[in-house]
């Protein structure tokens, strides 16, 4: 259960950092809670360099 728990904690952090990305808080928590939170890391890392413009 614990480890549940440090797998949802990561992945809603890697939401937090990809607010901002193409994905948003929602596709890249679920992207992170589908593969890994690593791996979700590296998508929003991948997706930082394109700005979204919110309009």
């Amino acid at each position: 259960m614990q480890l549940f728990a440090i797998f949802l904690g990561l992945s809603l952090l890697v939401g937090l950092f990809g607010i901002h990305t193409r994905f948003g808080f929602w596709g890249n928590f679920f992207a992170s809670m589908l593969l890994t939170p690593v791996v979700g890391l590296l998508l929003v890392i991948a997706a930082s360099g394109k700005p979204v413009r919110h309009e």
